[in-house]
């Protein structure tokens, strides 16, 4: 059987009108005109061509096959009497001489129409995802992958960064998410872990003399699925550079990533220019409610705490009070308890609100406890007709902070004249907190990355063991990059200094002896001298979804998991058998 095409379905144009073709692809689709006139659309990965059946027989040969049949065609090119103007071979089509099914499509019915997949129930997407990537909107989305990839690749390596691969089987570490555990057949009882990001192999590539190293690192972590964040495996951008500072790491990142999303972004012609905004963590959480803040909507927070703290409303008495001044609103009362609803759902907390109508007079909401101070209300916070101030409140600024972000975003985005949607505006988090309160514990504990390089050094971290310093006030060399809202890229200046690391982590109840257990490699590394370093890691996934405009990130990869860590085309994960289990010295254990 021959396979072989003389061009794809995206090729033929006027000029190849009277040639002789072979076309191979799927039969997308079959319309009879008639007894012995029907037209059939051809595609393939580059395109679809028309091909114009004139003969009773063979149209009633082509009849039998099934949709998404693969199949060769070879005929000749004539130019269409009635063109297409929205199809690149719109002017062409092909009059076949004689064709062969290459692989049938035994079911009559699919599982959805392939130009419609996206569509379809997204479970039944990833159980025929082999049939929804033959979707062209779909295959754009790996194409652009593919590109964006290459494009990062090329750009790395014309800054001298060397591309070096790290081991997948590793080390169980403490590094923030699950691990994916692999048992050790040769060493019954101990495990291997995936690695959530090679962390501390590219560390120790910095102490071994590696001067700029890359990846494209495939990383693992047993987490919940979000919108933009997929369970089990997801790229990164892995990078790291010796003898370097945050301002190193950052110019790096702006020259590589800002012609890359103005090449393939959606709206490349609107980029923000390096070097980006900088913005420190608590002017962000101050201004924003968030370290992730979308500079494309516009409006702030304003702590309004004096100004409402003793007006009479329980909620407010004794607490931080923050709010979000909107003007140009002029949305229902509805509207407002929709987006109220939904900060309520996603912080476990409530906002409330009051309005300035078009005559000037506060209403709504709350509108009853402020009306005593109505003329210092509107003095202080700007107010003119048709303005809505949502506010959040907690006894602890962070909380109200956050809660009064969530309704920023909420309500920015849905207000259009507050919401410059076509844009990628991007800026870096800064002087992140070294330690954190942590929820469930109630300890210290590392806020960011545990091998980020404190502010102010071993000084700073003595000074706290002593009591001479509050740990909360310590600085870390860590950043983020934000883009739209989606932190898109994390680093730091490292911890290289094995004194500084067991102070570090003393601070979190662990000593010396647990540092050496639980990094040993790194801990012996950094004892041999090792240089001052610096990196960051660029989401792969969530930088190509946000070029691609999607809000889901399963749209980009080729073979995401479902929302429930499952691969349901696979049927993974998957029982195995007694045998394998006794190789790996395991017993499977179910509670009654």
């Amino acid at each position: 059987m021959n396979q072989s095409r003389t061009h794809t379905c995206g090729a033929l144009r006027l000029a190849d009108v009277g040639a002789e073709v072979t076309l191979c692809g799927w039969l997308e689709n079959l319309r009879e005109v008639s007894k012995s006139l029907g037209f059939a659309v051809l595609r393939d990965f580059y395109g679809t061509t028309q091909v114009v059946i004139e003969d009773e027989e063979m149209l009633a040969r082509f009849a039998q096959i099934n949709k998404e049949s693969t199949i060769t065609v070879t005929g000749t090119v004539r130019e269409r009497s009635s063109k297409n103007p929205r199809q690149a071979t719109g002017d062409i089509e092909v009059v076949p001489a004689s064709f062969k099914v290459l692989g049938a499509n035994r079911y009559a019915e699919l599982p959805f129409e392939i130009s419609h997949s996206r569509e379809a129930d997204e479970n039944t997407r990833l159980k025929y995802r082999f049939l929804d990537l033959r979707n062209p909107e779909m295959r754009d989305r790996i194409v652009l992958r593919s590109k964006v990839v290459a494009e990062i690749r090329r750009r790395m390596i014309e800054q001298d960064f060397l591309e070096i691969s790290t081991p997948i089987l590793t080390a169980s570490s403490p590094e923030g998410a699950r691990d994916y555990l692999v048992p050790a057949r040769k060493h019954p009882g101990k495990f291997y872990a995936l690695p959530q990001a090679p962390q501390q192999f590219k560390q120790l590539l910095m102490t071994s003399g590696i001067d700029r190293y890359f990846q494209i690192a495939p990383c693992f972590r047993d987490e919940d699925a979000r919108g933009d964040r997929t369970p089990g495996e997801f790229y990164q951008l892995d990078m790291e550079m010796a003898f370097a500072s945050q301002d190193d790491v950052l110019g790096v990142l702006e020259q590589v990533l800002t012609p890359v999303i103005e090449q393939y972004g959606l709206y490349g012609d609107r980029v923000s220019q390096a070097p980006y905004r900088r913005i420190p963590y608590r002017e962000a959480m101050a201004r924003y409610g968030s370290d992730k803040p979308d500079l494309r909507i516009g409006l702030e927070l304003t702590d309004v705490t004096e100004l409402l703290k003793d007006c009479g409303f329980g909620p407010f008495a004794d607490a931080s009070i923050q709010a979000v001044v909107i003007h140009d609103f002029r949305e229902s009362r509805k509207w407002i308890d929709a987006r109220l609803a939904e900060v309520e759902v996603q912080t476990a907390r409530k906002a409330c609100w009051f309005r300035m109508d078009e005559n000037g007079e506060l209403v709504g909401g709350i509108a009853k406890f402020v009306q005593e101070r109505k003329d210092a209300v509107i003095s202080a916070l700007g107010l003119t007709a048709d303005t809505l101030v949502v506010m959040a409140a907690d006894a602890k600024t962070a909380v109200a902070q956050k809660t009064a972000g969530v309704a920023l975003r909420l309500f920015g985005q849905a207000l259009p004249q507050h919401f410059d949607k076509e844009q990628y505006a991007m800026c870096w988090i800064v002087d992140f907190p070294m330690y954190e309160i942590g929820e469930e514990s109630g300890e210290l504990e590392f806020c960011h990355n545990p091998f980020s390089m404190p502010t102010g050094g071993l000084e700073t971290l003595q000074a706290a063991a002593e009591g001479r310093l509050d740990p909360l006030t310590i600085m870390a060399q860590q950043y983020d990059l934000v883009i739209n809202g989606y932190e898109s890229a994390s680093g730091a200046v490292r911890n290289h200094d094995p004194q500084i690391m067991v102070e570090a982590f003393r601070l979190v109840r662990l000593t010396e002896e647990d540092v050496k257990s639980k990094f040993p490699a790194m801990y012996n590394a950094f004892c041999y001298g090792a240089p001052p370093h610096a990196g960051a890691a660029p989401g792969i996934d969530r930088l190509i979804m946000l070029l691609a405009g999607e809000d889901s990130i399963r749209e980009i990869i080729p073979f995401p998991m479902n929302k429930n860590a499952q691969d349901v085309m696979m049927g993974a994960p998957s029982t195995v058998t007694e045998r394998q289990l006794e190789e790996l010295h395991l017993r499977i254990h179910t509670e009654e």
